[in-house]
């Protein structure tokens, strides 16, 4: 018991320790691994809003590209049609998201298991063709929507690589604290709860509806996020970068760091998008060992390769 705690109270102060280090990255990396580790930034952001859903509700969401998408289409076309500020848009795709991630856990919440996983691919299917099709004529279709501005903070053009990648390291930050906070607040007790036994969680006053709308809302809200930083990396967005696969590939990595786990998504994060940059000759069969390490971690350690550690009374 005694080391449990010791283990989590180093993991306390290396967790910041590590992130604050990572601002140094533009200093040590040239260019192009700078904007690997912002890429590794913004997926490590909408990995956890899909550990959020995934991880600590328990629902299995095999569609949440929609909510990065959503994301990434809001500040495109504010900031291309409307000139709003970049950083102006990214309350509103938050919002947007959010809201698109409530709504569409209506009629998903009643179901579970291989249900909700079909209904969730259904929905992906439904909104990278409804962006391809360009309704309103506002999506760009299949091209989608290039000419994304760059942010800018304080009269201040963040233009180049490394201003980038802090506003990036800087929201993965943020982010990171939600998570954390969320582990401790009675929200987060209620997902663990659900997640455990949910006719239990019902008997100590859990509304499970209620929770499992939250869950879906805030997870969808955070991937909304990433996709405002995703548009803007890019200065692009297209259908392309939504489709199935991308879903597939968020739900491996939280199923192979370990569900509810922080370093085990960021873990995951790290095999799926970081280590192919090294082998780059093998980039392009990233999802033939990624479906390999994924079943293996299936069968060796189901509960991931860095799992979350117990609670500690």
């Amino acid at each position: 018991m005694r080391g449990a705690r010791l283990g989590g109270a180093t993991g306390a102060v290396a967790g910041p320790v590590i992130w604050a280090a990572g601002l140094a990255l533009p200093f040590a990396l040239d260019s192009s691994w700078v904007s690997i580790a912002a890429f590794f930034a913004i997926y490590a952001i909408t990995a956890l809003s899909e550990d959020v859903i995934l991880g600590r509700a328990g629902m299995f969401d095999m569609g949440h590209a929609v909510y990065f998408g959503i994301g990434a289409y809001v500040t495109a076309i504010l900031n291309t049609t409307l000139n709003v500020p970049i950083l102006l848009t990214l309350p509103l795709a938050m919002l947007l998201a959010a809201a698109a991630g409530a709504l569409l856990s209506a009629p998903l919440i009643r179901l579970r298991g291989d249900y909700l996983l079909v209904a969730t691919i259904g929905f992906n299917a439904i909104f990278v063709l409804a962006m391809q099709n360009d309704p309103g004529g506002i999506t760009g279709g299949s091209d989608g929507i290039t000419g994304i501005g760059v942010p800018s903070l304080f009269g201040l053009q963040l233009e180049s690589q490394s201003a980038m990648f802090w506003l990036d390291w800087v929201v993965l930050g943020a982010v990171l604290l939600v998570m954390r906070n969320l582990d401790r607040c009675e929200f987060g007790r209620a997902l663990r709860y659900l997640k455990q036994d949910e006719l239990a969680a019902g008997t100590l006053g859990v509304d499970a509806r209620a929770v499992k709308t939250l869950a879906f809302a805030l997870g969808a809200a955070l991937a909304g996020l990433a996709g405002t930083l995703f548009a803007v990396q890019l200065s692009t967005v297209s259908p392309s970068s939504f489709v199935f696969t991308e879903s597939v590939t968020l739900f491996a990595i939280v199923i192979v760091g370990g569900q509810g786990s922080i370093p085990g998504v960021l873990l995951g994060t790290a095999l799926m998008f970081v280590v192919p940059q090294i082998f780059r000759g093998l980039a392009e069969y990233r999802y033939f060992v990624f479906g390999i390490a994924m079943v293996a971690v299936m069968v060796l350690r189901p509960q991931g390769l860095l799992p979350r550690r117990r609670a500690v009374t």
